[in-house]
């Protein structure tokens, strides 16, 4: 981690901000709030976090912006609890009780069968107030003009759904579940809070939601707002690269080369790769296409 002189007459590097979002901001708030620290307009984050949630927010702050695309798709990683016998309008804590039903009949092993049927690759219909657009208007926003917005299923995968612990709450009538779920990009965790509670007969909702991963980025670098008040720490643009891609350390000539744009040999994976420098530079990201690897994006142009 990179530590930014808290200055705003000196120019701030580029990297990517791993923040511990707080619970009741937006990530948009998140964003404007990191502009102000960071002393630049150009911040953007790599998928946004419920109001609700808290936990990793990948931001990228100047020419690493352009890394943000690629983290967007990456696994993620959560902490959540799931109360089962209520459902809400927003399948989570954060809209009203719509219906509710005694859960106090459960057995674990039915709630372990449910679990089962939602890992691995599932069609999962997206919350209707999710931030999808529907002609052109995010889906939340026709849910509040009292619309009924039915949303298309879509495929995601479950890597991990993990059960810590289950808690019989106000004499058996709900049950909180606390849980892990490793999951592929797209997937909305209240939407699998509501999905496990109907596929139970019971209802059911997300009460607490924290993120712990999102690709190679991690809890334990993610810092709060408050302590990037004190010491603005970023994952420098090369290091953020090195973790995300595989690496390729190019020769002078290569580096040469790729400053103009040009293609060089191969990459040794289909992957996209980082490309160093021999000074450790991060210089462009390549693909393979046809008999060369070309620059998708260029960080070190040629002077």
């Amino acid at each position: 981690m990179k530590t930014a002189a808290q200055n705003p007459t000196e120019p701030i590097g580029s990297g990517l901000v791993i923040v511990d979002k707080p619970q009741g901001w937006t990530s948009h708030d998140v964003v404007g709030r990191t502009r102000r620290l960071a002393g630049t307009r150009k911040v953007g984050h790599a998928g946004t976090l419920d109001p609700m949630a808290t936990g990793v927010l990948v931001l990228g702050i100047n020419k690493a912006t352009r890394l943000l695309t690629y983290i967007v798709g990456a696994n993620k990683t959560y902490t959540a609890t799931i109360r089962l016998g209520e459902s809400t309008i927003t399948d989570d804590a954060e809209g009203e009780i719509v219906q509710t039903r005694i859960a106090a009949a459960l057995t674990e092993e039915a709630i372990h069968a449910s679990i089962a049927k939602l890992t691995g690759p599932i069609e999962q219909v997206p919350s209707s107030v999710s931030a999808i657009k529907v002609n052109g208007e995010r889906a939340y926003a026709r849910v509040r003009a009292g619309e009924d917005v039915k949303l298309a299923a879509r495929p995601v995968t479950i890597h991990r759904f993990e059960v810590h612990d289950i808690r019989r709450e106000r004499g058996g009538k709900v049950l909180d579940i606390d849980v892990t779920v490793e999951c592929s990009s797209g997937t909305y965790i209240r939407a699998l809070a509501r999905d496990l509670g109907e596929d139970l007969a019971v209802g059911g909702h997300l009460t607490a939601l924290r993120r712990t991963e999102v690709g190679p980025y991690t809890l334990e670098r993610a810092r709060t707002l408050e302590q990037l008040a004190k010491d603005f720490e970023y994952l420098p643009l090369d290091k953020a690269a090195d973790a995300l891609f595989t690496r390729r350390d190019l020769s002078e000539h290569e580096r040469s080369e790729l400053s103009y744009g040009r293609r060089i040999g191969l990459n040794d994976t289909e992957e996209m790769t980082a490309a160093f420098a021999p000074d450790g530079t991060l210089v462009a990201l390549l693909k393979n296409k046809g008999e060369n690897a070309k620059p998708e994006l260029v960080f070190a142009t040629a002077s």
